[in-house]
C-alpha cells in the first residue's frame, strides 16, 4: 500500500511544480499593469473620455452626483469625473448629449 502513495505524491508534487511555474510566467508576462499608462496622446481626445461626452461640468462631486442621478431617471447613462480644473464633469454617450441638455435645462426650470 506504500508503494502505490509514492508515485501519486510524485505526481502531485509535478503538478504542483508546473503551475507555480505556469503562474509565474503569467504574473511575468502580464505583471500588474500599474506601468501601462493610458494613452492621453490622442489630439481627438485630451482628457482621455473614450466615447463619452462632457455636458455639463460643476464645482463639487455632490452637485455632479444630483445631476448624474437627475438622468439617471430618467433613463440617460452617466457617469462623473474629476476635471484638471478641479471641477467636475458630467458625461454621457454622444447619442444621449441632446436628451441629456433637454432633460437638464427642464429640471433647471422647475
Amino acid at each position: 500500500m506504500e508503494l502505490d502513495l509514492v508515485p501519486r505524491l510524485g505526481a502531485v508534487i509535478g503538478i504542483a511544480i508546473v503551475l507555480a511555474v505556469l503562474a509565474l510566467l503569467l504574473r511575468w508576462t502580464y505583471g500588474h499593469q500599474k506601468h501601462h499608462a493610458l494613452p492621453t496622446d490622442d489630439p481627438d481626445d485630451p482628457v482621455a473620455t473614450g466615447l463619452l461626452t462632457e455636458v455639463s461640468r460643476v464645482p463639487g462631486p455632490e452637485a455632479a452626483q444630483v445631476l448624474r442621478d437627475r438622468l439617471r431617471s430618467e433613463g440617460i447613462r452617466a457617469t462623473t469625473s474629476r476635471a484638471d480644473d478641479g471641477g467636475w464633469a458630467l458625461l454621457v454617450f454622444p447619442r444621449d448629449v441632446g436628451d441629456t441638455r433637454v432633460v437638464l435645462s427642464r429640471r433647471s426650470l422647475d
